[in-house]
């Protein structure tokens, strides 16, 4: 993060939550003669030691000021988001209708849509598909 950046981040943490950030203190983090890399890293345990709440204002603010560094947060890539979740579980419902309601038989008119499915999928799976579509 750059210097501007960290700055803006103690001043709306000192200005919207003084109770997390004193004037005191956010003149600290400020101090332009100490590098940024260590004003940022004493924020961040000064921080941690306010409490959660602390830490998610921080977060929130780094939200709010650089939506392009809050994204490239490795904890924000892993979150795939409510879609993936949702697609995901709609496909393993659907994977287990068919198979319960299926009770061994295939079900008609299920082959187009199993061999479409597969397309995406690993070999080991694609086959499943395949093989269960050519089966009905």
């Amino acid at each position: 993060m750059d210097t501007e950046l960290v700055d803006r981040l103690v001043l709306q943490l000192n200005r919207i939550y003084p109770q997390i950030l004193g004037d005191k203190e956010a003149h600290r983090f400020r101090d332009p003669s100490v590098p940024t890399e260590v004003r940022l890293a004493e924020l961040l345990t000064y921080l941690r030691g306010k409490g959660e709440e602390a830490c998610h204002e921080f977060y929130r603010g780094l939200h709010i000021l650089a939506e392009n560094v809050y994204a490239s947060l490795p904890s924000r890539a892993m979150q795939r988001g409510s879609m993936f979740f949702l697609s995901g579980f709609s496909f393993a419902l659907a994977v287990a209708m068919l198979y319960y309601y299926g009770e061994g038989e295939p079900l008609r008119g299920t082959a187009p849509l199993l061999r479409g499915s597969a397309a995406g999928f690993s070999k080991g799976a694609e086959g499943v598909f395949i093989s269960y579509a050519e089966v009905g």
